[in-house]
């Protein structure tokens, strides 16, 4: 069992930044890639980012040039830098670990998330 604890979450205007944070804990070697997913009131859930062992990372289309994914493996801590935020960036965050950075579906472990909402 791997545990996820992300932090950093808030309130911020439109073209702000917040850095979000996830601390990793428990099986920690049987995991291959992490990642960000979220999750706005009435849409799917998306992946946002990932990023795998070897530091490959993936992005989805919308946060391109925005965000930044990057993890320190001395802490076992996820970090997700998310800069020129949009209202549209307003979601619940979660963290995630799985297997493969860029597969939606190749993740099996999910924080409790954490929320961001932008202002206009």
């Amino acid at each position: 069992q791997v545990q996820l604890v992300e932090s950093g979450g808030g309130l911020v205007q439109a073209g702000g930044s917040l850095r979000l944070s996830c601390a990793a804990s428990g099986s920690i070697f049987s995991i291959n890639a992490m990642g960000w997913y979220r999750q706005a009131p009435g849409k799917e859930r998306e992946l946002v980012a990932g990023i795998s062992n070897g530091g490959s990372t993936y992005y989805a289309d919308s946060v391109k040039g925005r965000f930044t994914i990057s993890r320190d493996n001395a802490k076992n801590t996820l970090y997700l830098q998310m800069n020129s935020l949009k209202p549209e960036d307003t979601a619940m965050y979660y963290c995630a670990a799985g297997n493969v950075a860029h597969a939606p579906d190749e993740y099996d472990y999910w924080g409790q998330g954490t929320q961001v909402t932008v202002s206009s």
